[in-house]
């Protein structure tokens, strides 16, 4: 048989540079996770958000009315995972509405604005909204926001820190969604975190019925859950 250049010249199943096989639909995700953002108004929630989804920032964004979300694959662990990330708005009014989304989430990140520290201030709050409202097995992570305004710092990285250790599993992390530092890595050592945690058996069977895996995507939040009897913080 003459496999040369010529017969594959004649084959119309091979002519301009067409292959024989065919593409394979992409690959399903195994997990869907659900990511809260929350902190005060105008610490950059929304920019750390669009930064990480879509590589973009906006100078000027308008304050998130309620709740806004969007959607990013990764793989980590050999694992295709989508998350879906709720960006919240900081304004004391939409609480009501917001907090009915902190049960489902398992993972929660906690912004701070280093350059505004009445936005530190209100963290101890806002750790009353995750106690009250949050499953306990949320993985919890505190950014401090807007490195790129280091020579307006009032936060200091220890502080943050030393907010950060008090609290049992919080992890800590300064960051500019400006300048695209640490954006990436604030995300994906959540959901490492998230990972690590999940029961050996949910882990090896993608097809699994826990929370986690392939479910459709939530339109509405759920009833608000009611406050939880157990305080993560003393």
């Amino acid at each position: 048989l003459d496999l040369g250049a010529g017969s594959a010249a004649g084959s119309p199943a091979l002519s301009g540079g067409q292959s024989r096989r065919r593409k394979q639909p992409p690959r399903p995700a195994d997990f869907k996770l659900q990511v809260i953002i929350i902190g005060s108004r105008g610490v950059g929630k929304t920019s750390l958000m669009e930064r990480f989804t879509d590589d973009t920032f906006c100078e000027a964004c308008k304050s998130t009315v309620g709740v806004d979300f969007k959607i990013k694959t990764v793989e980590l662990r050999g694992k295709k995972i989508r998350l879906q990330i709720w960006d919240t708005a900081g304004q004391e009014r939409f609480n009501s509405i917001t907090s009915a989304y902190y049960r489902s989430a398992k993972g929660i990140i906690l912004v701070y604005d280093i350059t505004k520290k009445e936005t530190f201030d209100d963290l101890p709050k806002w750790m009353k909204m995750i106690d009250k409202y949050a499953s306990e097995d949320a993985e919890l992570l505190l950014v401090g926001n807007k490195l790129d305004c280091e020579v307006d710092r009032e936060i200091t990285r220890q502080q943050g820190e030393k907010f950060a250790q008090q609290i049992t599993g919080m992890r800590f992390c300064e960051a500019s969604a400006k300048d695209n530092f640490n954006v990436d890595e604030i995300f994906l050592k959540l959901v490492d975190d998230i990972l690590k945690k999940m029961p050996l058996d949910v882990i090896r069977n993608e097809l699994s019925n826990s929370i986690l895996s392939l479910q459709p995507e939530p339109e509405i939040p759920p009833e608000l859950p009611p406050p939880r009897p157990h305080v993560r913080c003393c």
